[in-house]
């Protein structure tokens, strides 16, 4: 899993707990607080952990590195000759994040951004880089280059103020205006709790969403954003264009964390790179300041350390930094002394709250968080000394004998965050929740855009961690990153219940949206799901990865039915007789057998499934023959799998879904419209008997 620490560090404590005589293991396996698991970590962790950190981190690139610089402007050059600015935008950007402070590389990175940024038609950030470049010594002798295209900036942007003056001559000058001076219109987004559901609380349930009126289909039930995330590094393929040369299709490939802001998630060709660091990059100097504020400025002198110790960590260091001590002092004396609290509304204590089932993770598992957060309080021990708002005072001494740990010589503010952190590293196993968006895949420059789901990021949500889990939900959701949501969001959002999250607050950074999926009628439990779902695997599957991931048995309604039920009323699997046409039904695992009792014909499941990858591979190469602009070919390749099958794919089977989908695409492509209408209707027969009409897939 990518969110837990790398290989290398997992092996290193895996060796650790190997080498623990069986008294140390019998001791560490007995505990059942939090506070005394981070106390027995704390004391085994050494200047060995230290140093295995640093080995392995030193493979991860953090540093400013002028060299590294050089090798992206490079990268950026080789776009820009191929007139693939965007490209050619986000490699200088990357650029810039290695080149150290006031050097040669960074004038010459922000300066080629800017040539970029200008044929992007992006004047006003355009005129910012070339700013920045003469402001960082750029070469005296070039300088007349980024002279020449400030005045072209500033004669597009006079006629593009022209415009916005005068609204008439618009449509005559859209091609020229620059996006940067056009202010969004749309509103900020409210938060809060939909009036028709209420927050119950049972043993059984724990704190849930229930419905105390009709809820229609459709409707917002709550708006949320996350009190803290961690962007997710991965990969995004940015296509080149033809090089014409050679005749073939050049691929840049930049992640996620070279194209979005680290805190509000938005994308930036033209983002501000962190001074101290390479790794973190922010849409504006709002958010970069924010950031700094509530977490950077003790992640930056970690640099790699937290890439080694995994994005859990790092989430649930953030969590920590941002709460506070006082937060921290508050959420810890309401478990001590039972009462629920009558202050004003905090959402940390909602998070701190969470279940974290110290009891049911395996052995392995604690000691590996554990040892991972003991390691990473030695480091902060060796930081900068917390800023005076982080000073417990009083609050100290009412949190009952939590600064005795380890013998060590670190601040208790520190000892405290430690034990927080290891809190909310083993919370976010089963309440982090993954923040979805849509990408576009394939050629940009195809006349055919798909669209993909990517996760981009993992967060907590204070307020969205109260919806439990149904594998047939009854509500969807909806991500928003970095701009205000839909307009329509805050304006029913008007009579919210804004104390679940503190004054209606407004935010235009990551944001989330849950609708009703369907009619939730009064008493009915709003229910999200977790992941596995009903329209995706079978029961047994779910309830064993839902048993493993969130240790409980998932009851809902689509698991209470039982499996013989579920077979007798599920439609057959999508797959025709050879011989008559009839529907192949699933015998066991040994084979299919025809449902037309004059035929009988049977097919091994070893059959099936060879012919059925023989399917997948010839889509695959349709999809890269429309990858390479030669649609004629890729519908011909597809027309002649379908025929030569040698069984017939029903209209419900998830494959003629998408050979269809691809179908339609080739046929658009084309710019045959009539027929591509056609095959995107197969399509959704399929689509909506495997995942249902209410789904996303299908919407």
């Amino acid at each position: 899993m990518m969110d837990l620490p790398c290989t290398q560090w997992q092996d290193h404590v895996a060796q650790k707990w190997s080498g623990l005589d069986p008294k140390q293991k019998e001791t560490f396996n007995s505990l059942r607080e939090i506070d005394d698991v981070f106390k027995c970590a704390l004391s085994l962790a050494n200047q060995e952990d230290l140093d295995a950190v640093q080995l392995i981190s030193a493979g991860y690139l953090a540093k400013k590195d002028s060299r590294e610089a050089s090798k992206c402007r490079e990268r950026g050059n080789c776009s820009f000759k191929a007139k693939d600015y965007k490209a050619a935008a986000l490699h200088y950007s990357q650029g810039i994040c290695f080149a150290p402070p006031s050097s040669e590389q960074l004038s010459l990175c922000y300066a080629n951004r800017s040539a970029a940024l200008y044929h992007l038609q992006h004047y006003q950030t355009c005129l910012d880089d070339i700013n920045r470049a003469l402001n960082n010594g750029y070469p005296p002798h070039l300088s007349y280059k980024l002279q020449d295209r400030r005045t072209l900036c500033l004669s597009r942007l006079s006629v593009c103020e022209k415009t916005i003056k005068d609204p008439l001559s618009a449509s005559a000058n859209d091609d020229i205006c620059s996006q940067d001076v056009l202010m969004s219109s749309n509103g900020a987004h409210r938060f809060g709790i939909c009036p028709k559901v209420s927050v119950g609380c049972s043993e059984e349930k724990g704190c849930h969403l229930v419905a105390l009126k009709k809820i229609t289909a459709g409707e917002v039930i709550l708006s949320d954003r996350p009190f803290s995330l961690v962007l997710i590094p991965g990969t995004e393929k940015v296509k080149g264009k033809k090089e014409r040369e050679q005749g073939t299709q050049r691929e840049m490939v930049l992640g996620t964390e070279h194209r979005r802001c680290h805190r509000c998630l938005a994308e930036t060709l033209c983002p501000v790179a962190c001074e101290g660091c390479s790794l973190s990059q922010y849409c504006s100097a709002a958010c970069q300041q924010e950031a700094w504020e509530e977490h950077h400025q003790w992640e930056c002198p970690l640099g790699a350390d937290l890439t080694v110790m995994g994005l859990m960590a790092q989430l649930a260091l953030r969590i920590t930094l941002k709460a506070r001590i006082k937060n921290i002092q508050i959420a810890r004396r309401t478990i001590r002394d039972e009462q629920k609290m009558k202050e004003k509304y905090n959402p940390y204590l909602t998070v701190f709250h969470l279940l974290h089932h110290l009891e049911h993770q395996s052995a392995a598992l604690r000691f590996l968080f554990a040892v991972t957060v003991a390691t990473l309080y030695l480091k902060l021990s060796k930081a900068a000394p917390l800023p005076i708002p982080w000073k417990l005072n009083e609050a100290s001494s009412a949190s009952g004998g939590s600064t005795d740990a380890g013998d060590t010589e670190s601040s208790p503010e520190l000892w405290v965050v430690g034990s927080a952190v290891l809190r909310h590293m083993l919370q976010l196993r089963c309440n982090a929740q993954a923040v979805i968006t849509l990408q576009e895949a394939g050629s940009q420059n195809s006349q055919v855009q798909s669209v993909e789901e990517i996760r981009i990021a993992t967060a907590m949500f204070p307020t969205l961690s109260l919806l439990n889990h149904s594998c047939c939900p009854n509500t969807s959701l909806v991500f928003g990153t970095g701009k205000a949501a839909d307009p329509c969001v805050s304006q029913e959002s008007a009579g919210f219940n804004h104390r679940l999250l503190g004054e209606g607050r407004l935010d235009r950074g990551v944001t989330v949206t849950v609708r009703a999926a369907r009619v939730i009628t009064p008493g009915e439990q709003v229910l999200h799901c977790y992941g596995p779902h009903s329209n995706r695997m079978r029961t047994r599957e779910r309830q064993h990865l839902l048993q493993q991931q969130y240790f409980f048995l998932c009851e809902c309604e689509a698991c209470s039915i039982q499996e013989d039920q579920r077979k007798s009323s599920r439609k057959d699997s999508g797959l025709l007789c050879s011989k008559c046409k009839g529907a192949l039904i699933r015998e066991g695992g040994s084979g299919f057998t025809c449902s037309s009792l004059t035929c009988g014909h049977q097919v091994s499941a070893a059959d099936v499934n060879e012919r059925l990858q023989e399917v997948r591979a010839a889509l695959e190469k349709a999809v890269e023959l429309m990858e390479r602009d030669v649609p004629v070919e890729a519908l011909h390749h597809l027309q002649r799998t379908r025929s030569q099958s040698g069984f017939i794919l029903g209209e419900i089977h998830p494959l003629q879904g998408e050979l269809a989908d691809a179908t339609a695409r080739a046929y658009a492509a084309m710019g045959d419209w009539r027929n591509a209408a056609t095959q995107l209707e197969q399509s959704t027969v399929a689509t909506a008997s495997q995942y249902g009409k209410d789904s996303l897939e299908w919407c």
